[in-house]
């Protein structure tokens, strides 16, 4: 027994210690050798300090209706319980593949007469236990690998987390501009409807045509079907929010009257900090080193297996007298398992690791180059619609000014009815693309904090 302690001793000490898995710089200059980051991001129109992406700043837009919606969502949506039951599946795989790196105990009973099942007539029981010595590292390879397989599974259910509380955001914009939309097309058909009777007091008058009336009623019925058509817009996307909140799609979700204010200046933080923000590129990162480990565990899969065996038995019998011997016996042994020719099987095995490691690799490059593209693309969008609306804002001005004017000469016989018409549709372009700049603004804020690897929790931790 002293030998064998002796032996364990210096089996353990011996062992292969895991090596580390490449890098986050390492895999990026394999994944993107093309790819320099820059200081800072190229489509902002000047160099500007790093600041910090907060989280939870789904708050700083000031509508806690839409917080609640969030975390409604968050806690009912079906696909999130799928990516749940995927952490949860990961876990127990991790706890699974370690657990070979301790003793293995099993007991037998075994009843005489009949009851030993092939009428030997032996009974008595015993426990094993089997150790097998993770020289080589071959287990704790494929624990690591399960450990990090669990860790990219959490942060891929956290992105999905985040994607979801986006999508509910930018839906709830977008639900809010269907319904001002509508609202400023029952304006302009109810300011139609008033031409139309302005026109038809004109014709008993005896001021006006059957072509100024005609003209106002083919005006109203345009308004009045854009009207039924953005209502039934506005309805789509509120089912489409109660969809993804798990509720019944009734169209019954009350959304503002208004858009939000926009938060302020925009966190865009450091190009190279997004490598380590954002979960689905620090999950394809935990991927790198999970196809690593299970390299190293296919590579030691080839070299012996050396275990240890400990068992007690007590073993009698009522139809032969055994052998003398002590009861229980004691016994401890060691074993040693080699691969001697397996047709290459191994081999291919870490042949196949190997590509799956190449494979994970440019899954990351993958990942780290659409993330700065969604970057560099949402904040060279949100500067374009800031001067966007800030154009559209005069337009809007400008063309309320002009019906206006043409109302007023259209009363006083100076100016027909077609040219007020005409600048009421050009009031309504006018307003109808304002309101759309406006509500894409916020959805460029909630794609750029995405982008960035902010947080979407309603309170910040």
């Amino acid at each position: 027994m002293r030998a064998l302690c002796s032996l364990l001793v210096l089996t353990v000490a011996g062992g292969c210690a895991l090596k580390d898995p490449p890098k986050r710089e390492d895999i990026g200059a394999q994944a993107l050798p093309n790819l320099k980051v820059p200081e800072s991001y190229a489509a902002m129109p000047v160099p500007a300090p790093a600041q910090s992406v907060q989280a939870g700043w789904l708050t700083a837009f000031g509508d806690p209706q839409l917080n609640a919606l969030v975390q409604e969502t968050l806690a009912n949506n079906p696909d999130l319980q799928v990516a749940a039951a995927r952490v949860e599946q990961a876990a127990s795989f991790a706890k699974a593949a370690g657990a070979t790196l301790w003793p293995q105990v099993n007991a037998l009973l075994r009843g005489g007469g009949a009851l030993s099942g092939d009428s030997s007539g032996l009974e008595g029981g015993g426990i094993f236990a089997n150790w097998e010595l993770d020289v080589w590292g071959r287990v704790r390879s494929g624990r690591a690998a399960a450990r990090d397989q669990h860790g990219s599974a959490q942060l891929d259910a956290e992105y999905a987390r985040q994607s979801l509380a986006a999508l509910v955001a930018k839906s709830w914009f977008l639900a809010t501009e269907a319904r001002l939309q509508r609202m400023n097309a029952e304006e302009m058909a109810a300011a139609s409807e008033k031409q139309l009777g302005l026109a038809q007091d004109r014709l008993r008058v005896g001021r006006g045509d059957q072509y100024d009336v005609a003209l106002a009623r083919a005006n109203l019925a345009t308004f009045r079907d854009s009207v039924v058509n953005l209502e039934l817009a506005y309805r789509q996307a509120v089912r489409a929010l109660e969809a993804l909140a798990g509720r019944y799609p009734a169209a019954q979700l009350s959304v503002p009257a208004q858009l939000v204010v926009l938060p302020g200046p925009i966190p865009v933080g450091m190009p190279s900090e997004l490598l380590e923000r954002r979960p689905d590129i620090v999950a394809a990162e935990r991927r790198v080193a999970a196809a690593f480990y299970r390299v190293q565990e296919a590579k030691a899969a080839r070299l012996p297996r050396i275990s240890l065996t400990a068992a007690v038995t007590s073993i009698s019998s009522e139809l032969f007298v055994l052998k003398d011997r002590d009861n229980p016996v004691w016994s401890a042994g060691a074993s040693l398992t080699a691969p001697l020719f397996t047709g290459g099987a191994l081999q291919s095995q870490v042949e196949i690791r190997n590509a799956e490691q190449k494979q994970a690799v440019a899954e990351y490059g993958r990942v780290g180059s659409r993330a700065f593209g969604e970057v560099e693309s949402a904040l060279s969008t949100a500067f374009a619609l800031d001067a966007r609306e800030a154009i559209l804002r005069e337009a809007v001005v400008d063309n309320a000014r002009a019906l206006e004017l043409a109302n007023v000469r259209f009363r006083v016989g100076a100016g027909d009815l077609r040219a007020v018409q005409q600048q009421s549709l050009a009031l309504h372009a006018a307003r109808t693309a304002l309101l759309r700049v406006q509500a894409e603004r916020l959805v460029q804020r909630v794609n750029l904090h995405l982008a960035l690897g902010g947080s979407f929790s309603a309170t910040a931790p």
